[in-house]
């Protein structure tokens, strides 16, 4: 399958194309059972689709593209399935380097990654380290992420500094707050997608979403290719982003 490089054309042609993008990829294992397949093949699956959703990002331009990899909850599923993904991420990070370099696309990570087992740690590390240079889409995978820590940690990190005196608490605002971030430097998600039926966050990027459109679909994620996340794209492009305000407070705009 390839994009439709004639869609592409129109989206971008339409305008208000988000510029980042964050994914709760769900839906793996449902997938699976539903072919009668182990869960871990509905994991394996799921990998195309990754390659797909950031190639469409890449193609609209898009800047950062957040991908909900493995929460710090997953840590409680079987052992088997979480060696079985481990070595998943490890030989897919391995698979890939050399194409994503090629498309000039830039790796980050945010979660705990010293949670992660040795080798794939080590993997994730130095294909960030491969690609550091790239200047194009930033795949930003959120691996033993959990956004309530998140937060915790940053609450840790500025009381650490009030204590040393080199803030002061009079100046804590939201725009401080989120420089402590791992999100730092990458913007809130304009647009948070979850597959596969499912109307929840699930602790994923808590305080970076406050703000951002919300885009359901009942897509399975090993189903969900080049035209389901350009429908995302296109529904986004139809909304009114107002932040608390009405719209007669959009003057630049034209009813």
């Amino acid at each position: 399958m390839t994009i439709d490089s004639q869609k592409v054309e129109r989206i971008k042609k339409a305008g208000n194309i988000p510029g980042h993008v964050a994914v709760i990829m769900d839906g793996n294992g449902r997938w699976a059972k539903a072919r009668g397949l182990p869960r871990t093949e509905g994991h394996r699956a799921g990998i195309d689709s990754v390659r797909a959703a950031v190639e469409a990002a890449g193609s609209l331009d898009i800047q950062v593209l957040t991908l909900y990899t493995f929460s710090s909850e997953n840590w409680q599923r079987p052992k088997s399935e979480i060696s079985a993904l481990m070595s998943l991420l490890l030989t897919t990070i391995k698979s890939e380097v050399d194409e994503l370099n090629r498309k000039n696309v830039r790796l980050q990570v945010i979660g705990d990654i010293d949670a992660l087992p040795y080798a794939p740690r080590l993997g994730v590390l130095r294909t960030i380290e491969r690609l550091k240079k790239n200047t194009g889409l930033i795949v930003n995978l959120a691996l033993s992420y959990s956004g309530r820590q998140e937060i915790i940690n940053t609450v840790k990190m500025i009381a650490q500094r009030v204590k040393a005196g080199t803030i002061d608490p009079q100046h804590i605002d939201e725009a401080l707050f989120s420089e402590y971030l791992q999100t730092y430097g990458f913007g809130d998600p304009d647009l948070l997608i979850r597959t596969s039926g499912e109307m929840r966050i699930s602790n994923f990027l808590l305080w970076q979403v406050a703000y951002s459109e919300l885009y359901f679909t009942e897509t399975l994620w090993p189903d969900f290719r080049y035209d389901e996340f350009f429908k995302a794209i296109e529904a986004y492009q139809k909304r009114e982003r107002r932040y608390g305000r009405v719209r007669e407070q959009f003057t630049d705009r034209i009813y």
